[in-house]
């Protein structure tokens, strides 16, 4: 994802983060796919949780657009930011549902920002690990 390596990084932590970061993008384009073609699976659970069916398509732009700018190094900060509102959605409907999968875009969540910790040394000095 990174085309140069940052000062700082090194080779397993740059390659450990791109890897993290490339199957959130996976996860969520995977998940946007479904919302997007419809399938009446994805209809069924959609209302189930309480939303209109017209708000899908809306939603699942916003996710995709997320997922993108994500992707793309020099924006990756802010799709982090991004999706991070578009999963604490998530988290919050399913803790209101009381369902325990409020798990997974917590953990979906953790290794996005996890991805872009390891590969960019500019936002492990914003943001440094105390010891």
């Amino acid at each position: 994802m990174d085309h140069v390596k940052a000062q700082g990084t090194s080779k397993g932590m740059l390659w450990t983060g791109r890897i993290l970061s490339g199957l959130v993008v996976a996860f969520m384009l995977f998940a946007a796919s479904f919302g997007v073609m419809k399938p009446e699976e994805s209809r069924k659970g959609f209302k189930d949780m309480g939303y209109q069916e017209s708000v899908a398509t809306p939603v699942m732009i916003a996710l995709i657009a997320s997922t993108l700018i994500y992707a793309i190094p020099r924006t990756s900060v802010f799709g982090a930011i991004l999706l991070t509102g578009y999963l604490g959605g998530a988290i919050a409907t399913h803790v209101r549902l009381t369902q325990p999968a409020f798990v997974f875009p917590l953990v979906v969540a953790i290794l996005a920002w996890v991805g872009i910790y390891l590969r960019d040394a500019r936002l492990r000095a914003v943001l440094p690990l105390r010891t």
